[in-house]
């Protein structure tokens, strides 16, 4: 960089010269000028967009979730996605491939029903929807959901129940030793066929609370009494 031209120096040693009467050219800060003693001139920590989407009381307007599009498609001839269903209750898969997987996202009142034999279900993100499907040849897994029924009219080897509440799992007779997994969840309730043709569900509740005791040099775990 070129140096400073010497009338520049000059200057700038001029005001320097001047001692206290450097500050005789500031403007005073006024009262309705000082942020303490207005907080509508306090703007810290927003973004200039938050700036321009505030309103004239000055606070933050939300902003407006995306509503993406339903989809109901097989991608690559491996996963059927579901998504962004809302009150659809004639949501049908027919697989033609056992090892063909199914995700169901952020659906919400609908019942979705699988016609064959799948390897796996994923629900994900969901508000009261239903799925029924006639056999799982791997698991079933909920995460993040609320209010929500799975029912399999034939196998299931295995349900895991994640950051879930409320959750009914209706099992067939081949999937009574079904075993299933919890974490984080809550209302949780696993339904058996009746005894007698005609009758009525058994309804067992899965247990969300435990006491844990250190006993001889190790910690057990143990339901609850009041559960």
């Amino acid at each position: 960089p070129s140096a400073p031209s010497k009338t520049g120096r000059d200057a700038l040693f001029a005001e320097l010269n001047q001692g206290e009467g450097v500050t005789g050219r500031l403007k005073k800060v006024t009262s309705d000028m000082q942020t303490h003693k207005n907080p509508s001139l306090r703007a810290d920590g927003l973004t200039p967009g938050e700036l321009a989407a505030k309103g004239s009381s000055g606070s933050v307007k939300p902003v407006a979730a995306v509503q993406k599009p339903p989809k109901t498609e097989l991608e690559m001839g491996k996963k059927w996605s579901v998504e962004f269903h809302k009150g659809n209750k004639d949501i049908v898969i027919t697989p033609d491939d056992k090892k063909q997987v199914i995700c169901v996202y952020k659906c919400e009142n609908c019942l979705i029903q699988v016609k064959g034999k799948i390897n796996s279900v994923l629900l994900d993100n969901c508000k009261k929807t239903d799925v029924v499907f006639d056999s799982v040849v791997s698991q079933v897994e909920i995460i993040n959901c609320q209010s929500v029924k799975v029912q399999t009219l034939g196998e299931m080897p295995t349900i895991s129940i994640q950051k879930t509440d409320g959750c009914q799992v209706y099992l067939s007779e081949a999937a009574r030793l079904c075993e299933i997994v919890t974490s984080k969840s809550s209302e949780m309730n696993v339904l058996l066929p009746p005894k007698t043709e005609g009758g009525d569900y058994e309804e067992f509740p899965i247990p969300e609370q435990f006491k844990t005791t250190y006993v001889g040099n190790k910690l057990v775990t143990t339901i609850s009494d009041i559960v």
